[in-house]
């Protein structure tokens, strides 16, 4: 048997739990009408066939119908659940690993348009600022209501076989009641510490009533919500005490911090450039005063952190959610002695980001994640061995050279820089950010691994691909910077890229024209701010970094808030000229007829790329398809027809070579056509 502190089972409660690795509950918006079906199922699954020794599903899974969903939580008030669940939980068994529910009722965190249109009820009659509902306090029969409907979700999960329930208390419609930042209610559920927690005790009362003690009951709530006046660490101790005491909990889950703002969510759960496992040390304590099994996960990205948190005692079991959706594989890895292998986690928190703005989770750099169904985890051997040319080495060529080779084709990457990585190098330069460069490092140590050919340094002509006689080529050259989007002036602008490779230095007075809204504007904004320079951001869209979405956007503005920094919202950057040794812009607006105009020491533009694919189109007449990707089969995972053209190599081009998109998108274009080559 290992001696690894990870590897090691653990009973909790009547459950003996494999291994002390665990996926915390978390909602990756995979349901179908509120039902955990196929593609839910079947990411549960791959992780429970891997070996992690609980999936904890349905983060908030909803209770009540006053508690709609904003990001495609699953539906547990509805009978039809149990047997969607129920496969779930059988398939999961037979791999081996436990399976709980998170159950919750939002309270003030969702909105009264969402569902049913019903009112939102709270503790409190203050909204939260992340979602902007002005909620009623509950009354007497909205109190009876939920505990009932708690019950009701109970009983149905036990049908649906779950080894547990997890109450969700942090942010969510209970922790409303616990705390008194949000609490105003009188007796008996508001005042005291025992009336606060009187909610949960009922809810606890009335669903062992229900489902008897045969079946594991554990609750995830804030131990600090490091505010003044909130719930702070004694009073946590205090109310993990009332709990174990109760004798109707199993074991507690621990966050610290709030989750009503976006920079207080990802304070609790860190993102790239913040410190790993941050309030380790707080659960701890929580675990050696309050004496409970104790259950964490806050941004522990890595297995060396995780073996830290087992080994040191600081907890029972270890959640590992983001890093098991870069990576479903790292138990098995672990076992195997291979965590050299395990895919990274960067912290890009794309997943989660995406949750929050109504869509799926999805990894920055594993596009299976999520699709499991159509896109395995697993590369499958080709039949036929093939030569397969890459030109680019940024994230897209990357993963097409490791997918390729995986296939077991020979392959050869030319790249015209001295190192690989493309925009992702760029991007890394930024110290907040450097964790990005993993993308590029793992799928380098991949291709080592299989024997992939690079050529640095190396600009590609058609003679060079020529001779390596290929049977596919792919273009993966990326983008340049599109600067041709100003009326007059466009020699007088410097791109985002100029300033953020530090290729052109800042001036002291700065325009920053974002038509792209994505991260390289707010990148290059930074590094102009912490120049000591004033800089304005200007958008023609309603809100500044669009694609920079909830949570990422927060340490941008951490660098930039007490700085010499504006931003200015609905204007178009329409022309530029000089003016003396300034530089004069004119300024317009998409909402009306609008010229204005203002001096500059320096105008930056950010508006995304322009596809850099002149080999593509050199090399199109000659290849056998013309260039052509049947959508259809690509969709399908079918392999390419080989086209109407000259015999000899087929030509594909890819990610930014295509079209600006992001690096999810790049990644993805390569493993579903390559997979099939």
């Amino acid at each position: 048997m290992s001696n690894d502190p990870l590897l090691q089972p653990y009973t909790l409660k009547h459950l003996t739990l494999r291994n002390r690795i665990m996926t915390t509950s978390h909602e990756p918006a995979y349901g179908d009408d509120g039902m955990p079906k196929d593609r839910y199922r079947l990411y549960h699954l791959e992780r429970a066939k891997a070996g992690v020794a609980m999936v904890m599903t349905a983060g908030s899974a909803s209770v009540s119908r006053d508690s709609p969903p904003v990001f495609s939580n699953l539906l547990v008030w509805k009978d039809e659940i149990v047997p969607w669940m129920k496969r779930l939980t059988d398939d999961c068994h037979d791999a081996g690993a436990a399976v709980m529910i998170q159950l919750s009722h939002l309270g003030r965190r969702t909105r009264w348009d969402k569902g049913d249109w019903l009112p939102v009820v709270s503790s409190t009659h203050e909204r939260e600022p992340a979602h902007r509902a002005t909620p009623k306090p509950a009354e007497d029969w909205d109190i009876a209501r939920i505990i009932r409907d708690y019950a009701d979700a109970a009983e149905r999960m036990q049908a649906a076989g779950v080894d547990g329930i997890e109450f969700l208390c942090h942010g969510h419609l209970l922790d409303q009641f616990m705390s008194p930042l949000t609490n105003m209610l009188d007796a008996p559920y508001g005042g005291s510490l025992e009336n606060r927690t009187r909610l949960t005790m009922d809810i606890l009362t009335a669903v062992r009533k229900r489902v008897g003690n045969h079946i594991v009951i554990g609750l995830r709530y804030g131990m600090d919500e490091v505010e003044p006046g909130g719930i702070d660490m004694d009073e946590g101790i205090a109310i993990g005490k009332v709990f174990r005491d109760s004798g109707m909990v199993d074991y507690l889950n621990l966050n610290r911090g709030r989750i009503h703002t976006d920079p207080a969510m990802t304070d609790m759960i860190p993102i790239q450039g913040m410190r790993a496992a941050p309030h380790l040390d707080f659960a701890g304590r929580i675990r050696a005063e309050v004496g409970m099994p104790t259950l964490h996960a806050a941004r522990i990205p890595d297995v060396a952190t995780a073996r830290h948190a087992v080994a040191t005692g600081q907890v029972d079991m270890v959640g590992m959610t983001r890093a098991h959706m870069a990576d479903p594989h790292i138990v098995r890895k672990i076992v195997e002695g291979r965590e050299q292998d395990i895919r990274p986690c960067v912290g890009a928190t794309y997943c989660l980001d995406r949750i929050y703005q109504g869509g799926m989770a999805l990894c920055i750099h594993n596009p299976s994640t999520g699709r499991e169904g159509t896109q395995p985890h697993a590369i499958a051997p080709a039949e036929v061995k093939k030569k397969v040319v890459i030109v680019g080495a940024g994230p897209a060529g990357l993963e097409a050279a490791r997918v390729a080779a995986e296939r077991g084709h020979s392959v050869t990457v030319f790249e015209v820089a001295d190192q690989p990585g493309g925009q992702i190098r760029l991007t890394a330069r930024s110290k907040r950010r450097a964790e990005m460069i993993g993308i590029i490092d793992w799928r380098m140590a991949q291709c080592a691994a299989k024997g992939v050919k690079f050529h640095f340094n190396t600009w590609a002509e058609v003679s060079d691909i020529m001779a390596e006689n290929p049977d596919v080529v792919i273009i993966a050259t990326g983008g340049l910077p599109a600067m041709d989007v100003l009326a007059t002036g466009n020699d007088l602008v410097v791109s985002a890229w100029d300033i953020i490779s530090g290729d052109v230095k800042p001036g002291a007075n700065v325009l920053l024209y974002d038509d792209a809204g994505d991260h390289a504007a707010l990148q290059a904004a930074q590094v102009i701010a912490e120049a000591g320079s004033k800089v304005e951001v200007m958008t023609r869209d309603r809100t500044f970094a669009p694609e920079v979405m909830a949570m990422n956007l927060v340490p941008y503005m951490r660098a930039l808030q007490d700085k010499d920094v504006t931003f200015t919202v609905t204007y178009r950057l329409l022309a530029v000229e000089a003016a003396g040794n300034q530089l004069q812009a004119t300024v317009g607006s998409d909402y009306m007829k609008l010229d204005r105009t203002a001096l500059f020491d320096q105008v930056v533009v950010n508006a995304g790329t322009q596809p850099m694919a002149d080999i593509y189109f050199d090399l199109k007449p000659l290849s056998a398809n013309l260039g052509a990707v049947d959508y259809a089969a690509l969709i399908d995972g079918l392999p390419q027809p080989t086209g109407d053209g000259p015999p000899g190599f087929v030509l594909y081009r890819i990610g930014d070579a295509v079209e600006a998109r992001n690096t999810h998108a790049a990644i993805y274009d390569a493993l579903r056509l390559v997979r099939v080559i």
